[in-house]
């Protein structure tokens, strides 16, 4: 909201008074948060999903989860604090705290496991992630339709996921994996309209 600069007109022997100076202005982050949501998610639902059907392949994931999907979220999310947003904040920082976690647990604690029992670790990790996203996707319901489909989609692919480790059944991950495939895509979307409005000062694609 623009701000007045001018001050009433005073008499020239009266002293000039003192203003405050106005905060410089913040930098959206909510765009950078997306895209690194959006891109690390996208290229671990195509192994999820069964698309690359080499798990082997699937290290690639791990430096993106790091420093991209993990770091930069999170840094999103300490300056969605700044801004005093307390969805974005929480958002931001928790999933780049996931994105690191993921990337810690599957380097050096996987190994670590039982191999008969390691899916039973990671299918209980997604139900803990699954209860936090519900009920963020209960607070996106007075944001707009897109971030209530990110959500709400999010929220699925969690619980896909985890029903697919605990209960063994490749088709429940891979029904995870593409739920992960969309929420890319919509976060992708989301990060794109916002960065291009900001950008171009004008509104260029719909977020409902």
């Amino acid at each position: 909201m623009p701000s007045s600069t001018l001050a009433p007109a005073v008499p020239t022997t009266a002293p000039t008074p003192v203003t405050a100076p106005q905060a410089s202005a913040t930098a959206n982050p909510g765009p950078l948060g997306l895209a690194a949501f959006a891109l690390t998610t996208f290229v671990l639902s195509l192994f999820n999903s069964g698309l690359i059907p080499n798990a082997a392949l699937s290290a690639v994931v791990l430096p993106l989860a790091l420093f991209y999907g993990g770091l930069a979220q999170f840094v999103a999310g300490v300056l969605e604090f700044r801004r005093g947003n307390t969805f974005g904040t929480t958002a931001f920082v928790s999933y780049g705290a996931f994105w690191m976690a993921f990337a810690g647990y599957v380097k050096f604690v996987v190994p670590t496991l039982p191999a008969d029992q390691a899916h039973i670790a990671t299918g209980w990790f997604l139900v803990a992630w699954f209860v936090f996203t519900a009920y963020m996707s209960i607070a996106a319901m007075k944001l707009d339709l897109a971030h209530r489909l990110l959500f709400t989609v999010l929220a699925l692919t969690f619980l896909f996921l985890a029903l697919g480790d605990l209960s063994q059944v490749t088709a429940l991950g891979h029904v995870g994996g593409w739920l992960g495939l969309l929420c890319a895509g919509i976060a992708w979307y989301i990060s794109f309209a916002v960065v291009t409005e900001e950008t171009w000062g004008r509104k260029v694609l719909p977020l409902g």
